[in-house]
């Protein structure tokens, strides 16, 4: 019997098993008592913190946007130039038949004075590589070994051929391959254009196999881009591992290649496109990009501005905070700054 005088046990005499407890076992992470550092925040702690912010963003910031300003670039959009002028109120026609000319020259002049290596981009607007479908739609274990070559579960609708075939590399990704190309001339000279080296050494010493060569691919009823050659295998096929790298935003640029000469300020670059990659279906803009580099990379002035921006506005806090504690101090730990507030009755 229990102290009320009911009958813990069941109906057939057993004890009522003890319910566990849910409470957690002792310890110094579940109690909350492990070491912290608590700091106190006064006037001069706040004051201090936030100058030094300041002084060191602001000559980062200086610094980066000095850097930028050392890169010179050349953009030139040709989506639309490329076009000719019969055609410019149906550009998907023109881009699509087999029957025209998608050849486009033009001069492009060179605004300072372009130290080599000079790298090659090609840039694509409107164009969402980091759509689910579209990322999900490779096979990184096809991509890295040929013992898994009909691993193809999520490269659906580009899998298979119509016979049944398996696609190497499969996926949409591989599939939409940029296939515009580029070659310069300078005074009816031809510049070499380096390709190599302009993946990442990580993407093809482990991503891409070694003894994976393009299969099948390319070869449905509808192309979606560039052709691979079935003879070198994918991990020196750079031009496919730059375009696998999937980029965030819907704006980008890849690497193309490089010049490895100078190009003198004023000189004159004949520029001969091949308008092959099919962007008007989805209102997309190509821009073919010759840049230099810095100790930061490329041309962008976003990251120099950050830190000013930072750096300025903690300067700003610091003097502010100084300037209050100067018009109206009060000490440490004091409450009788709210005496201002406290009724006749001895009330706040």
């Amino acid at each position: 019997m229990n102290p009320r005088g009911d009958s813990t046990s069941g109906s057939d005499g057993a004890a009522e098993p003890r319910r566990k407890s849910k409470k957690p076992r002792y310890s110094r992470f579940t109690q909350q008592e492990l070491p912290a550092c608590k700091p106190l925040l006064t006037p001069a702690i706040v004051v201090t913190t936030f100058a030094f912010i300041g002084i060191i963003f602001i000559p980062i910031g200086l610094l980066s946007l000095s850097a930028s300003g050392q890169v010179v670039e050349i953009v030139y959009q040709y989506d639309t130039d490329c076009i000719p002028e019969q055609m410019q109120n149906d550009k998907v026609a023109f881009i699509q038949s087999s029957m025209t000319n998608k050849t486009c020259t033009r001069t492009l002049t060179v605004p300072k004075n372009m130290e080599g290596p000079v790298h090659i981009y090609y840039e694509l607007d409107n164009f969402y590589q980091n759509h689910r479908r579209y990322v999900k739609s490779r096979s990184d274990k096809q991509l890295r070994s040929k013992a898994s070559e009909t691993e193809t579960t999520n490269c659906a609708p580009e899998a298979t051929t119509s016979d049944g075939s398996v696609i190497v590399p499969c996926g949409l990704i591989a599939w939409s391959l940029f296939n515009d190309t580029y070659s310069f001339a300078v005074n009816s000279k031809i510049i070499e254009v380096n390709k190599k080296n302009i993946a990442w050494q990580s993407d093809k010493e482990h991503k891409f196999g070694s003894d994976v060569y393009p299969k099948n691919f390319q070869m449905g009823g509808l192309i979606g881009g560039a052709k691979l050659n079935a003879s070198i295998p994918l991990s020196e096929q750079e031009d496919l591992i730059v375009w696998m790298r999937t980029a965030a935003l819907p704006r980008f640029r890849k690497l193309y290649g490089r010049i490895e000469t100078d190009l003198a300020t004023n000189e004159q670059i004949t520029v001969t496109i091949q308008n092959n990659y099919n962007t008007y279906s989805f209102e997309g803009k190509k821009n073919l990009v010759l840049s230099t580099t810095s100790w930061i990379g490329g041309k962008n002035d976003f990251l120099g501005t950050a830190y000013l921006t930072v750096g300025s506005l903690c300067l700003f806090l610091s003097m502010g905070f100084i300037i209050l504690y100067l018009l109206k101090p009060r000490t440490l730990g004091d409450p009788s700054y709210l005496s201002w507030n406290r009724n006749p009755d001895g009330h706040y």
